[in-house]
């Protein structure tokens, strides 16, 4: 991974299209703007922030991370929130309970805090059986205790039967940021690497196979679980070897994939993120699958998986750190920054060529968390 990259004149002509700012257009919404996709991006960008613009909101990150003042101290906080509309409900390795939870408490392990309370708002549709809320709230509560957090507020609503799909929760968190770092998709910088977590892919592939849509027999499972105590030991790690400020960026991909998240980073630090086709891991049932139906692994979604950018001395000791924690066996090095061209993802194949590695575009898989 030390080759030059030279940029070609088409990659300067993709990376200046991709930089320009629209003005958001669309007249209707479709599946393809909640894909976390361009489509999406461009909804945030072109309206959302049009009408509830301010600095905290501006940085798009998954998360808001402010400081709230105590007479002469101030205590660093992470606040976040998302809503989930998986269908199936029910999935082999979690369910929309653990989703709700888990992903919450992600968001704001992204930003290095320790997550502490959740809210839980509920959209039930009338006819909802009684047994499958019980095995969801029993879902959630597992979940939460693993993270070590707690549900402490929340909202129930009921709808017709007919205006919703079974059931949807939406969960909001907060979290203590207790250290110093801070982490941002516009802090990567040249000669980082690029770390993740492990297997991509899993939990979009799961929910395919769990609709029905292959007639496949897999024992492939949701990666859903909560990362909190991953990302701590991480910066215990850099810490020890560095300093906490040696990871520059942390983020899940969840819908969109790896390939999104790469790209948001790489137009937030104006980097080039250099990645490499035989490092990536993916397990060979998501491959098939994905082959099948056209897709690439890299823009199926995860749900307990990390993308993490840091300096380059730090990486192979948090690697080995990260291996050491049960959502963290199969974490590697996939690539490394570069500093042109600006705003681009590029990807060696295994052929020996590069491609650009765009974000998604369309929608792929819709209500996969």
């Amino acid at each position: 991974m030390t080759d030059t990259f030279t940029p070609s004149p088409l990659f300067e002509r993709v990376e200046r299209a991709r930089r320009r700012k629209h003005k958001f257009r669309d007249e209707q919404i479709t599946l393809a703007h909640g894909s976390g996709g361009r489509a999406m991006h461009e909804l945030i960008e072109g309206l959302f922030l049009e009408y509830l613009r301010n600095p905290l909101l501006e940085a798009l990150e998954d998360q808001a991370v402010f400081e709230i003042a105590n007479g002469s101290s101030a205590s660093r906080l992470a606040f976040t929130t998302d809503s989930y509309v998986v269908t199936p409900i029910f999935f082999p390795g979690g369910d929309i309970g653990r989703l709700a939870v888990s992903g919450t408490v992600n968001d704001l392990a992204m930003s290095g805090a320790r997550p502490l309370y959740l809210s839980a708002g509920f959209i039930l549709e009338e006819g909802f059986p009684i047994a499958d809320l019980r095995r969801i709230l029993a879902s959630m509560r597992a979940a939460a205790t693993e993270a070590g957090v707690e549900v402490v507020t929340g909202d129930t609503k009921v709808v017709q039967k007919g205006s919703a799909d079974k059931i949807f929760i939406n969960t909001a968190g907060i979290g203590v940021i207790e250290s110093d770092i801070q982490l941002s998709a516009s802090r990567a910088q040249v000669g980082d690497k690029v770390i993740v977590s492990g297997r991509i892919g899993d939990h979009g592939t799961t929910i395919m196979i769990a609709r029905g849509e292959l007639e496949l027999e897999t024992e492939v499972e949701s990666d859903t679980a909560p990362l909190g105590t991953l990302v701590q030991e991480m910066i215990d790690e850099a810490r020890c070897v560095r300093s906490i400020d040696a990871i520059h960026c942390l983020r899940d991909p969840t819908r969109g994939g790896v390939a999104t998240t790469l790209n948001e980073i790489s137009l937030s630090s104006e980097v080039c993120l250099e990645i490499q086709e035989n490092l990536i891991p993916v397990r060979e049932e998501v491959k098939g699958a994905c082959e099948i139906l056209g897709l690439d692994p890299l823009y199926v979604a995860n749900e307990g998986k990390l993308v993490a950018i840091v300096a380059a001395d730090v990486a192979e000791s948090l690697v080995a750190r990260m291996k050491q924690n049960a959502y963290g066996r199969d974490a590697c090095i996939i690539g490394e920054v570069k500093a042109e061209p600006q705003g681009i993802v590029a990807m060696r194949t295994g052929f020996g060529g590069t491609r650009i590695v765009d974000m998604l575009v369309g929608e792929q898989l819709p209500r996969i968390c």
